[in-house]
């Protein structure tokens, strides 16, 4: 959507949110678009979710959408859409209303409806996410409702709460998060009062689940800037109520040559690199988290090196508690765990055998082995290194591609020895001779791998004088062997490896 067109009152609303706002103004009720798709319209993004907000009350609104549900203690009803997209399969309509104290710093004790709209935006968090928007009033002068300003600060960058920033936070401590996921997910600055209030009411996020503290952390890992948001948290003091494990990194010197960051700020270059890559939410937690046990392992040397044995297993360990702390999902927790736990799988690429590729990649699955592969990545980016790749990563592709692939072999025939035996040829070295003789014949004309030509050339083959068949079967396994030596070498150069 360009300006243009929002200066015109004109905005790209989808077809079944149309549908149910102009449905609600047709029964003579008010109908608002509020809060983040607002916000997301005046920055010309597309909106994830779609918020509706009415004077109607929820039996009113269920009276109107039949295909609608009322499940909670707020007064939100979710109404039905035949849209395919996920993201719009349901339309939630909330009535404007007033809320009370919150004693839990979660909750408000006490909801009430009101029929005015002002009340209702003055209950929410910020200025950006205050505002209404009607766009079927005819008056554009009329179409935005903006009691506090939201529009200037979007347009200023800036993240400031509604009224007085400390009853904010008071009322829902996790605002103190949002304030900083948000300004992670829109690079905007945090109001100077609001971050004040931030700062002196950090403590109340322990009385928040650790459900709600996790949302809020995969909505900032998510974003397109989690080191800034990461970074965030640290400056404020909130990230303990994240993990203490990751603020135990903070300020903790790696004294090798290899490391130019303290602990924290290369995990935190890790997973920024994971997120400039686009890689899974799995991935960026791991990115995070695989030097999570450095701080609990450093020993130092007499040469005043510092040593860091064992921090993959450990921070395995402590990876899978503090996920399973923030309820993440058995199999998010099995993967993170799982790639943190072998991240330091390879060192000396000179020392590295076939054997050992195949080994790892047993331990870890061929699901997770990639993943592996761009962590690897991840974790180099985070050191200071200016490029993801050196010679030694190749050299794990190449080893990791030859392992994984699947090798020229007898078997990728259509014929095997049960068959030639179900035909009358004797066990032993025959069988062998007749099968290589075979697959050399394949390999000239692939379309002979065909079960038919492959039995009759089979009996031919065994009317053969025994000398002249092993003659033929010792050709094909020299064969067998060039091509698959072939297919490696190509695989290295692909690569640029030796």
């Amino acid at each position: 959507m360009n300006e243009q067109a929002l200066k015109q009152g004109k905005y790209d609303i989808p077809e079944p949110v149309n549908k149910v706002l102009t449905t609600l103004q047709n029964k003579g009720f008010e109908g608002f678009l509020v809060g983040g798709c607002v916000r997301d319209l005046f920055l010309r993004k597309e909106p994830k979710d779609w918020d509706i907000t009415t004077n109607a009350t929820p039996e009113e609104i269920q009276d109107i959408f039949p295909e609608s549900f009322y499940e909670n203690d707020f007064g939100t009803v979710g109404v039905k859409t035949e849209e395919e997209n996920p993201n719009l399969k349901v339309v939630e309509i909330t009535p404007y209303r007033l809320e009370s104290k919150y004693s839990d710093y979660r909750h408000p004790d006490e909801i009430q409806f009101s029929k005015n709209l002002e009340d209702d935006l003055a209950r929410r968090d910020f200025t950006m996410n205050a505002i209404a928007l009607n766009p079927y009033e005819k008056d554009i002068s009329k179409q935005i409702i903006d009691p506090f300003k939201g529009q200037e600060d979007i347009k200023k960058k800036v993240i400031k709460a509604v009224g007085e920033a400390k009853k904010r936070f008071e009322e829902d401590a996790l605002r103190i998060m949002r304030a900083i996921r948000f300004s992670a997910e829109l690079s905007f600055a945090i109001d100077s009062e609001t971050l004040e209030a931030t700062e002196l009411h950090k403590e109340l996020l322990q009385h928040v689940s650790r459900e709600r503290i996790r949302d809020e952390f995969v909505k900032l890992l998510l974003s397109e800037n989690p080191l800034s948001g990461m970074a965030f948290l640290q400056k404020t003091d909130v990230l303990k109520y994240v993990s203490k494990d990751l603020q135990g990194a903070v300020g903790v010197s790696q004294e090798t040559s290899a490391h130019k960051y303290d602990v924290f700020e290369h995990s935190i270059r890790a997973l920024q690199h994971a997120a400039d890559k686009g890689y899974s939410l799995e991935l960026r937690l791991a990115a995070l988290f695989h030097d999570i046990a450095k701080p609990a392992t450093k020993r130092m040397t007499p040469a005043g090196k510092a040593t860091f044995f064992g921090h993959e297993v450990v921070g395995a360990k402590i990876t899978r508690e503090t996920l399973k702390d923030l309820r993440f999902s058995r199999e998010t927790s099995q993967k993170v765990v799982t790639l943190v736990r072998w991240h330091m799988f390879f060192s000396d690429p000179d020392e590295i055998t076939l054997s050992a590729v195949r080994r790892i990649i047993a331990k870890v699955g061929k699901e997770n082995i990639w993943d592996l592969m761009d962590l690897r990545k991840c974790d180099r980016i985070g050191t200071g290194r200016p490029k993801e790749e050196s010679y030694r990563f190749r050299k794990y592709q190449s080893m990791v591609e030859e392992a994984l692939r699947d090798p020229v072999s007898i078997g990728m025939m259509k014929i095997n020895g049960t068959i030639l035996m179900d035909l009358g040829i004797e066990k032993g070295p025959k069988i062998g001779f007749i099968l290589h003789a075979l697959f050399d014949e394949v390999l000239e004309d692939p379309k002979n791998n065909e079960e038919m030509f492959l039995v009759k050339r089979a009996k031919e083959l065994n009317n053969l004088a025994f000398e002249e068949l092993k003659k033929l079967g010792l050709k094909g396994r020299s064969r067998l062997q060039e091509e698959d030596d072939k297919e490696i070498e190509e695989l290295r150069k692909k690569h640029h490896v030796t």
